[in-house]
């Protein structure tokens, strides 16, 4: 199990400059839903996004300590217009 403070750590690891919301959906601290929003996101299609933060997350979905992930990649301007929208 891992918790939600220690997932958006990772990903902050690996994306330092990523604004990340965490929410444990279940309660049991292995079904996640994030929101990352970095400018390494530039440039990149929603897959190469996705694998940025799977990437990050690697370590702890390969031994299920995440057994699903809900996610949602933005840049700094996509999020600011998603968030006016």
């Amino acid at each position: 199990m891992i918790n939600s403070q220690q997932v958006e750590a990772m990903i902050k690891q690996s994306l330092p400059d990523a604004e990340v919301q965490v929410q444990d959906l279940t309660g049991g601290g292995d079904h996640y839903q994030a929101v990352v929003v970095s400018a390494a996101f530039a440039g990149k299609t929603l897959v190469q996004q996705h694998q940025l933060v799977y990437g990050a997350l690697k370590s702890a979905m390969a031994t299920e300590a995440i057994h699903a992930l809900a996610l949602k990649t933005y840049t700094p301007e996509a999020w600011l217009s998603a968030k006016t929208a």
